[in-house]
């Protein structure tokens, strides 16, 4: 475009010199050899011009015949070139594909087009074509070209890195990684590598430093790095939380400002500050949380958070998070608990079941058979709350890669993922349809409650015309019944005792002894003869 624009200006600034000579006519007298030459002023500046152009393209003519060899050997040579790098498209995109034969052909034919010192791409497909093949000893020894190339030294080392990940070599993968890390920190894989070793080390210092340089780099968002400081200032924490309770509690503070609904950080943040007696501001901290997220760890730390409080401070604590956060399913489990642990089993029962219509879970049929058991001790109507619990979803955990923990870790135990752990219901049910009557509800399991144990039978035994019906905290019925007259026993001084007779053992297959259908008198219980008289 600029070789065009050069071009029309110089035509037109010819014309307008033209046209200029053209409106100023005169001639032009030239004296040579004694010889006189007269001509017009026009004419004699278009052979000048015309003599310039000639000399141009003589000049011309002449280069291109004395710079001829170098010309045709440049072209053979791009060429060869351009065929070399066709064959190495190729083949790279054979790699890719997973052909190795293909892949080999390509780099055989791009090594005889291209020498590998001038295209290193070279070396990349001939390793991945090793690894298709599985010689792994001939790639890692490509890669280890690679990365003692300053070219390619990147690319050399995360081949090492993934190899020495394949083979199990942790300590060379860490190397590699740390290696890349040290000379090109923006480089993610090698500082998330990095990072996840150091942590796994313990070394939190390096690795916030490391977390520093990615950010700087900005080879990772704010948002990201924010959540990646709070996680590793955190795990920092927890080590500083027995030795060092105000630098664990510092730590914690500080990942709270960049993640303020980091749970963990703030359970640590309040364990620190009970260490140092200041519950009023490590229960502010947990209220904080809790109005960000409840969390049932947050709740159980808010309601022990006095070691001396009684079960009815202890209530009074709970109900407190309630009204923070009303109508939750979190907040109900923790008063009904709080409830429970005070006896006041009325409470307990209305705020599990309200918590089980929010949200049906294995949790709350687990509380409801705790209330069952320390208020009637019924064990039919237990055994009734847990096998719904068997089929309700289960609670809410700390899972990571498929691993449930009962407290949260920075890292993954599975593969040493930072910041891997979530709290999520884990994935022990299948998802699909729910069969007709197969799906809980706490309604439905109210319903079919068995009544308490000695109800029932006690009424065959009600000899009066008019028993009294009570009704209980639980909706059962109970009967108060009158006593039964009994037959006085002779005296012990007229009568010699023997020991009574065993019954004979009675099978456990078949149908029960008991069970009316059974007429075999095999079966039928003797007369129950205690003593004899002679």
């Amino acid at each position: 475009m600029i070789r065009l624009l050069i071009f029309a200006v110089l035509v037109l600034a010819l014309g307008y010199g033209f046209s200029w000579l053209a409106d100023r006519p005169g001639d032009l007298t030239l004296v040579w050899g004694g010889e006189l030459y007269q001509t017009k002023l026009i004419v004699a500046a278009a052979i000048l011009i015309a003599l310039i152009a000639a000399a141009m393209v003589v000049w011309w003519f002449i280069r291109l015949i004395w710079t001829s060899p170098h010309s045709v050997t440049r072209y053979f040579r791009a060429r060869k070139r351009d065929r070399g790098y066709q064959a190495l498209s190729t083949g790279l995109i054979a790699a890719g594909a997973g052909n190795a034969l293909l892949a080999r052909k390509m780099a055989a034919r791009s090594r005889g087009l291209i020498r590998a010192d001038q295209e290193p791409l070279i070396n990349l497909l001939e390793a991945q074509a090793a690894l298709i093949e599985g010689k792994h000893d001939e790639a890692r020894q490509k890669f280890e070209r690679m990365a003692n190339d300053p070219e390619t030294r990147e690319l050399g080392l995360r081949g090492l890195y993934l190899e020495a990940k394949r083979l199990g070599a942790h300590e060379a993968a860490r190397q590699y990684a740390e290696r890349a890390a040290d000379q090109a920190p923006y480089l993610p894989w090698a500082a998330q590598a990095t990072m996840e070793y150091r942590s796994q080390a313990g070394d939190w210092d390096e690795a916030i430093k490391l977390l520093d340089q990615q950010k700087i780099a900005r080879v990772i968002d704010k948002d990201t790095a924010n959540r990646q400081r709070a996680v590793l200032l955190t795990a920092r924490a927890n080590e500083k939380l027995e030795g060092d309770p105000a630098g664990a509690r510092d730590d914690a503070l500080a990942a709270l400002k960049l993640v303020s609904d980091f749970v963990p950080a703030a359970l640590t943040a309040a364990k620190a500050l009970f260490r140092e007696d200041k519950a009023r501001k490590a229960a502010s901290i947990l209220e904080q949380a809790w109005k960000a997220e409840p969390h049932p760890e947050i709740g159980r730390a808010y309601v022990r958070a006095r070691g001396g409080d009684s079960v009815a401070d202890r209530l009074k604590r709970a109900e407190r998070l309630e009204a923070i956060r009303p109508n939750n399913v979190e907040a109900l489990l923790i008063t009904a608990k709080a409830a429970l642990d005070a006896r006041d089993f009325a409470k307990a029962r209305a705020k599990t079941e309200a918590a089980a219509r929010i949200d049906t879970r294995e949790g709350a049929f687990l509380l409801l058979a705790d209330i069952e058991e320390a208020e009637t001790g019924d064990q039919g109507r237990v055994r009734h709350w847990m096998a719904q619990a068997l089929r309700a979803p289960r609670d809410p955990a700390w899972v990571a890669d498929g691993f449930i923990s009962d407290k949260w870790l920075p890292l993954s135990p599975i593969t040493g993922r930072l910041d891997a752990f979530e709290w999520k219901a884990p994935f022990g049910q299948l998802e699909g349809p729910v069969e007709e009557g197969t799906a809980v509800s706490v309604d439905a399991a109210l319903r079919s409650l068995p009544p308490v144990h000695g109800a029932a039978s006690a009424t065959a035994a009600v000899k009066s015309a008019s028993p009294t019906v009570a009704s209980s905290a639980a909706g059962t019925s109970v009967i108060e019944l009158e006593p039964i007259a009994t037959k006085p026993a002779p005296a012990a001084s007229a009568a010699k005792f023997e020991p009574a007779k065993e019954p004979e053992p009675r099978p456990f297959f078949g149908g029960a002894p008991d069970d009316p259908g059974v007429k075999d008198p095999k079966f039928e219980p003797e007369p129950k003869t205690r003593l004899k008289l002679f």
